[in-house]
């Protein structure tokens, strides 16, 4: 039993090189008994399990190889009733042995658990053929030879059939050694990847409180780390930590491993849950997968068709809908969408099992390509090469993707590594070279990292463009429009500090200007009429003739002597292009007049320190109205400011 107590003394030594191995194989072939030979444990531990003679539940145990590598041992169920139970166990195995009695030879579960292995991924393992006692050598040769033909095209192609009896330990000395030399060959797994522990089963100890098991398929958990469960909210924090039986500060991936949890009561703890940091994964309930149908499978599956995803730990209902045709006949592979009928959370490269709803045998399996998709439309070429860059494209390309995708979304470095599962200094790297290839921007705002990727930024600086230029041709004598229009219509959906960072970098870019509180294309220029020439002249010559003139704009429209329609474009053009400031909605002064009051303002705080209201109005020797237009303006500009009745340079 892989947990026993809490409280045993620490001495477990935690490598990075513990190897997780597994059995299959049809029932009655000898699968515990083999374990307890090489272990000296039992594994099944129910009291159905004994009275029945067979595995029901998954069991766990250990073993210390003679190099001191420590092998934690899987012991799945071999009925066909209890395929879902084994399906649960071959999640992290890194080595299989294949158990095959001699007296029977392959059986219909050793035919499902071989498929099963080989659509998860599962790639390194060697043949143990039990029972050998109760046949003579001619048939022991026989059944070798036999198995030999049946396992070609498979990857246990040219492994080793090692005869063992599990009684009289005949053979086991070759099974360690072959299981040493074959766990040099044990992919690596990623420490620094984020934690994941599928949970494969939960309960209390007395005085300790939950307890889930499982094998570390992701990263490190360490006792205090706050952990979630998903699908679901439920928080709480690692107390205590078991490897292998023995009490760790820490459980790396590729290790068995049972965490005592507070905080989480043990009816919130399903078997298929997963346990990860906080706010690490997301959860969908649909999957964009790579999907592959068994050469042995009898029946075709249809679009739409309902089954049995078998994803970690956990089973779940779902309907498998086609992006590329509209079924996929026995040996053959499609992009595929499954619409879940429950919560779930993934990561893109999970491998899962697929069985028919009714009968209930395995049909198939594949690969996530995206956990967190959209609904798909079918037969879309956009969305099938999409899967395609997502299936063979590295890390860094599916990253690149992802964030074209959501560009107008402007996706978070923290949405990244939930989306992606991966943890944020990861994702971060990944961003930065992508920065630095000029595929994407990076925005560094509001404590976060925001992205687009350079073809959504070409396509908004694209259709600004147009909206100005569209602007231009209509109002030729304006400057511009309003830049918070321009960040609502086209950068609406995001926070606005967000979008007004986005626009400031097209200013930065020089891709367009902005005068005030207005935007326009980087080469615009208000250009005039010789009629609108005149009426520009005489409204400057009235403005810098008279500086503090007392006329709102309706009286100076009726002054001039043109087209008050004209008049007024002109006027507002004058002001939208700096040469008037509009200080209130009536107030109009000269852009000299005002540079030359600014200037005088702040000369007169530098000397006395600070300056007042009529102060001010003598200084530039003008009315109360006009001295309390421009004092407030500076102080909108943040040029000043004001301490109780008096003006400081900020």
């Amino acid at each position: 039993m892989l947990l026993q107590t809490l409280n045993t003394p620490k001495g477990v030594k935690i490598t990075m090189n513990n190897l997780i191995i597994g059995t299959a194989g049809h029932i009655d072939h000898g699968k515990t008994t083999l374990i307890k030979a090489l272990t000296g444990r039992e594994t099944d531990r129910l009291k159905q399990e004994k009275e029945r003679g067979i595995s029901i539940e998954l069991g766990f145990t250990y073993f210390d190889l003679p190099s001191g590598k420590r092998a934690g041992i899987i012991d799945v169920p071999g009925h066909e009733k209890f395929v879902k139970n084994m399906l649960a166990g071959v999640i992290g195995m890194d080595m299989v042995m294949l158990v095959i009695a001699a007296d029977e030879g392959i059986m219909p579960q050793t035919r499902e658990h071989l498929n099963i292995l080989s659509l998860l991924d599962i790639d390194l393992g060697f043949v143990v053929l039990t029972k050998c006692d109760l046949v003579n050598e001619e048939w022991l040769e026989m059944i070798t030879e036999d198995i030999k033909e049946s396992l070609k095209d498979t990857f246990l192609e040219n492994s080793p059939v090692i005869p063992i009896d599990s009684i009289s330990k005949r053979g086991l000395d070759k099974t360690i050694e072959t299981i040493e030399s074959m766990s040099q060959k044990a992919k690596s797994r990623d420490i620094s990847d984020t934690a994941r522990l599928p949970v494969d089963r939960v309960f209390t100890i007395t005085g300790f409180g939950t307890v889930v098991t499982g094998t570390m398929i992701s990263g490190k958990m360490s006792i205090s780390d706050e952990i979630q469960t998903y699908p679901g909210d439920k928080k709480g924090k690692i107390r205590s930590i078991q490897v292998h039986g023995e009490d760790s500060d820490h459980a790396y991936a590729g290790q068995r491993t049972a965490l005592n949890i507070s905080g989480i009561k043990k009816h919130d703890i399903n078997k298929g849950d997963i346990i990860a940091p906080l706010n690490s994964m997301e959860e969908t309930m649909k999957l964009d997968v790579k999907l592959k149908l068994l050469k042995d499978c009898q029946r075709i599956l249809e679009n739409r068709t309902r089954i049995r995803l078998h994803l970690g730990t956990r089973e779940i209902l779902c309907r498998v809908v086609f992006l590329d045709r509209e079924f996929l006949t026995p040996g053959e592979s499609s992009y595929a969408q499954l619409r879940l009928e429950e919560k779930v959370v993934a990561k893109r490269g999970d491998k899962f099992i697929i069985r028919f709803y009714s009968p209930v045998i395995t049909i198939g399996g594949g690969e996530i390509l995206e956990p967190n998709p959209s609904k798909r439309k079918r037969f879309d070429e956009k969305v099938i090469e999409e899967l395609k860059i997502k299936e063979k494209g590295s890390t860094e390309n599916v990253v690149e993707r992802i964030i074209k995708d959501k560009s107008s979304q402007f996706p978070s470095l923290n949405q990244l590594s939930i989306s992606t599962v991966i943890p944020k200094e990861k994702v971060k790297n990944i961003l930065q070279k992508l920065s630095d290839n000029q595929k994407v921007i990076i925005f560094y705002l509001l404590n976060d990292i925001y992205v687009i990727h350079i073809d959504y930024y070409k396509k908004l600086i694209q259709d600004i463009q147009n909206q100005l230029i569209k602007f231009h041709r209509t109002y030729p004598l304006k400057f511009g429009i309003p830049k918070e229009e321009i960040r609502s219509r086209f950068l609406g959906s995001i926070k606005p500090k967000l979008g007004e960072s986005c626009i400031d970098l097209l200013i930065n870019d020089k891709i367009i200007k902005q005068n005030n509180d207005k935007v326009s294309i980087i080469d615009f220029t208000v250009k005039f009429s010789q009629l609108h020439k005149e009426i520009r002249d005489k409204i400057e010559s009235i403005y810098t003739k008279e500086k503090f003139i007392n006329l709102s704009k309706e009286e100076l429209i009726e002054s001039l002597d043109y087209n008050n329609n004209d008049s007024k474009q002109v006027l507002d053009a004058l002001i939208d292009t700096g040469i008037l400031v509009l200080l209130k909605e009536d107030i109009i002064i000269h852009k000299d007049v005002y540079l030359n009051s600014l200037d005088e303002a702040k000369k007169y705080i530098l000397k006395n320190g600070s300056i007042t209201l009529s102060e001010f109005r003598d200084v530039i020797n003008t009315s109360r109205k006009y001295a309390v237009a421009l004092l407030e303006d500076f102080d909108e500009r943040k040029i000043t400011r004001r301490v109780e009745d008096k003006r400081v340079l900020n």
